[in-house]
């Protein structure tokens, strides 16, 4: 049970006051228990549609209002969640992959009295600020998404304040404890070179993220399991940055020192948009000459003058789990440690 959440707080004075009826007088109309009222009033999904109709309706007949303002007080709850990400803006606004997190968690949050605060932590800004102001009693929990393993100030984060990850922690952020939502990163990878395999090409590179981020590092062992299986060298890696700059810039580096390829698997989309530029500035055709599959299946998959082929992960939902992971831990529950969620090949023009 985690202390001082909305779930589990004390009754206030308020709450108690002459002809205010109280959390415990809704339970005893509804039959429930106390706990069980707490999550229908914080929205927790882990309540089945007829308990949810009858404490609903013990709540309308005593005109049952929580005072969250009181209850504060008393458990010192913010009623804000934090959102961290460290990454600089112009990354954090020019990326799709992080408009779905966005849209999932918010989609799951609109069902609860939770609000959602941004903190985008550059390696640049003083991180530091961001840990106090995440352990000084600002929010009562934090998502954390896009991290790297060389984000010292996430560490320790966890025991001090219910944390969920998207994406696993590498490094010296993993501890036993963690919650996290991840999608099967090493397992869509694979599916997507094993396509590019099944379509005949053999000199199969590939562009992977930063080597600090555990969806990069799912990605290129994707990759490698897919050409193992199949026989074939794993020499031709480039290292990108997921940015369409990073992936013109690794793109052009593989073809001008393998000419032979004849494929590349790109481990975002937004790189593989830069990878179909670099391509098309040499004079090679997409899939004639080199076929490409993408990650993500995001809005820079069909934007371009070829549809791109590419693993679909399903960003949104990540957050929709990761915010209700949260909810449910802030509401005195013990969810599932870890959630994968599967990916799916979309076939296009490229591949």
């Amino acid at each position: 049970m985690i202390e001082g959440t909305p779930a589990t707080s004390p009754t206030t004075d308020a709450d108690a006051a002459p002809g205010r009826p109280t959390l415990e007088a809704v339970a005893r109309v509804a039959g429930v228990s106390r706990a069980t009222v707490s999550r229908v009033i914080n929205g927790s999904p882990r309540v089945s549609p007829d308990v949810l109709a009858v404490v609903e309706q013990a709540i309308a007949e005593l005109n049952y209002v929580p005072n969250r303002a009181a209850r504060s007080l008393v458990a010192r709850a913010t009623m804000s969640i934090a959102l961290v990400v460290p990454e600089d803006a112009h990354r954090f606004f020019g990326d799709p992959y992080f408009a779905d997190v966005v849209q999932g968690i918010s989609d799951r949050l609109d069902e609860s009295d939770y609000v959602l605060n941004l903190q985008l932590t550059h390696p640049s800004s003083p991180s530091e600020k961001t840990r106090r102001y995440l352990l000084g009693g600002n929010v009562d929990g934090a998502l954390v998404v896009s991290h790297h393993s060389g984000d010292h100030f996430l560490a320790s984060l966890g025991r001090s304040l219910p944390v969920v990850f998207g994406g696993r922690p590498l490094g010296e952020l993993a501890h036993p404890g963690d919650y996290y939502v991840d999608v099967d990163n090493r397992s869509g990878a694979r599916h997507g070179v094993e396509h590019l395999v099944a379509r005949g090409r053999r000199a199969i590179a590939t562009i992977t993220g930063p080597a600090d981020m555990p969806a990069s590092v799912d990605r290129e062992l994707g990759w490698r399991d897919a050409l193992a299986a199949a026989g074939l060298s794993d020499h031709r890696l480039a290292r990108g940055d997921f940015t369409e700059a990073g992936g013109i810039r690794a793109a052009l580096a593989l073809v001008d020192e393998h000419p032979e390829l004849d494929a590349i698997f790109v481990a975002s989309d937004l790189m593989a948009s830069g990878v179909l530029l670099a391509l098309e500035e040499r004079g090679l055709s997409v899939p004639g000459d080199v076929a490409v599959v993408g990650f993500d299946d995001s809005p820079y998959a069909t934007r371009g003058k070829v549809g791109l082929t590419t693993v679909a992960q399903p960003a949104q939902e990540m957050g929709v789990v990761m915010a209700d992971t949260l909810l449910r831990l802030l509401g005195g529950e013990t969810p599932p440690r870890v959630t994968t969620l599967d990916t799916h090949l979309v076939v296009r023009d490229s591949a």
